[in-house]
């Protein structure tokens, strides 16, 4: 596969941004190969500036459940450029989407639109703190929250995939009021809630962690989080910046049934476009400026193309049966990757919560931040590489999810797994 002119933009980008992209992981450091340079994209697919075709299952990290550019939403967007682009004042759309956030989400009541999902988490802790008037954050290890400093201790995502154990600017005064606990150990997280109880505002948490690769909540886990916080006057943020609108209209909260105080939100819900939100109980969203004292503003928040986009891609998923479809397609397609793993004794693991799965490159179950370090990272950027050459579009770490969409056809994913028993045959060799 040629991909000389993606070679050239890189070494160009490399001279004007620092990496030579917008976002560490894009580099593809961790899977040994410079990135593809992405034109435009349509339905499933992605295609370069050369020209290749790919099969793409990163999915923009997540927002296009509907797949790339669907009619409905780039139309949507057009009619709402036509008036204008930014207007830094309200507008009814963010009207209309916000009253559909709130009746898709069960637990809330309220919400503030921001422009990314980093903004909405910090936002959510920020007025966490206020409303209890403690300091300290609790977050689960490998969990990525965005890059604002309280969330860089033991974070997921990129940082793992870069091998970062924190990161140099973060001032100590911040990182004591975080403290970061195993993901899915329940004695630790009673411990820790209980006798820290006095100085902990929050604890954010992802209810399906996606961002170590994805690992599902142990049964009861959810649950235990929720009664822990309710009786110690801790404030439960859900981070859904994943999840929302991925694994059921109303997130994981609702497929679940647990109910947080706090819910963040992003990629979906902006259809693509760059977008966040946070929401939940009436009594502490109206601690936030103009109502309270806590303020957060921005001049592109509820951007009217946003939330045109958000409007028409939340109308689409709320037609009957999408998400049985989505989820019979998803899971169909993983057994058939676990089979495959297994015809060639390939040690993998495969996580899946509806839409979205991560295959580690390990024997053993993946339950927490350690079980998903002991991957095969240097096998999975082997099978990365063998992939892409076939023309299948994979999320370039082993610690992030891949994503199916509406778009993704039965004879697309019949023709991935293809290239994917090719690829399995080279790695059991290698």
């Amino acid at each position: 596969m040629n991909t000389d002119k993606s070679k050239a933009f890189f070494e160009r980008a490399q001279k004007s941004i620092p990496g030579g992209v917008s976002s560490p992981v894009r580099a593809c450091k961790s899977v040994g190969c410079d990135p593809v340079f992405i034109e435009r994209a349509a339905g499933s697919k992605v295609y370069d500036v050369d020209g290749n075709e790919y099969i793409d299952f990163v999915c923009s990290w997540g927002p296009m459940i509907l797949g790339h550019a669907p009619a409905v939403v780039t139309e949507a967007i057009a009619e709402a450029m036509k008036k204008g682009t930014s207007f830094g004042a309200p507008t009814p759309l963010e009207v209309e989407l916000a009253e559909m956030v709130c009746d898709a989400m069960p637990s809330v009541e309220k919400v503030r639109f921001v422009s990314s999902g980093t903004e909405a988490t910090m936002s959510a802790i920020r007025l966490a703190r206020g409303y209890t008037k403690k300091n300290v954050v609790v977050k689960f290890d490998g969990c990525y929250h965005g890059h604002a400093d309280s969330f860089l201790v033991k974070a997921g995502s990129g940082v793992i995939t870069l091998g970062i154990p924190g990161s140099p600017g973060v001032p100590e005064d911040i990182v004591k009021n975080t403290i970061s606990i195993p993901y899915n150990n329940f004695e630790i997280l009673e411990k820790t809630l209980t006798e820290e109880a006095d100085t902990i505002a929050c604890l954010i948490m992802e209810p399906v962690a996606a961002n170590m690769g994805v690992i599902p909540p142990a049964p009861g886990f959810l649950e235990k989080a929720r009664e822990l916080t309710k009786a110690n006057n801790i404030v439960l943020i859900f981070d859904e910046v994943i999840t929302g609108f991925r694994l059921s209209l109303g997130g994981a909260q609702k497929k679940f049934n647990i109910m947080p105080d706090l819910t963040c939100m992003g990629k979906i819900i902006g259809g693509g476009l760059p977008v966040g939100a946070y929401g939940g109980r009436s009594d502490i969203m109206n601690m936030i400026a103009p109502n309270g004292p806590v303020y957060q503003a921005g001049t592109l928040s509820g951007n009217p193309l946003a939330m045109a986009a958000g409007i028409a891609t939340l109308k689409e998923l709320a037609k009957p049966g999408f998400y049985d479809e989505l989820d019979r397609k998803a899971a169909k397609f993983a057994s058939e990757l676990e089979a495959l793993a297994a015809k060639y004794s390939i040690p993998a693991t495969l996580n899946r919560a509806g839409s979205v799965m991560t295959t580690f490159f390990t024997d053993g179950p993946v339950t927490d931040f350690d079980s998903a370090m002991t991957s095969d990272a240097e096998r999975y950027g082997f099978f990365y590489r063998e992939m892409l050459d076939q023309g299948i579009y994979l999320a370039p770490s082993q610690f992030e999810g891949a994503f199916i969409s509406e778009a993704h056809s039965t004879e697309e994913l019949a023709k991935t797994l293809e290239k994917t028993e090719s690829s399995f045959r080279k790695v059991s060799q290698s």
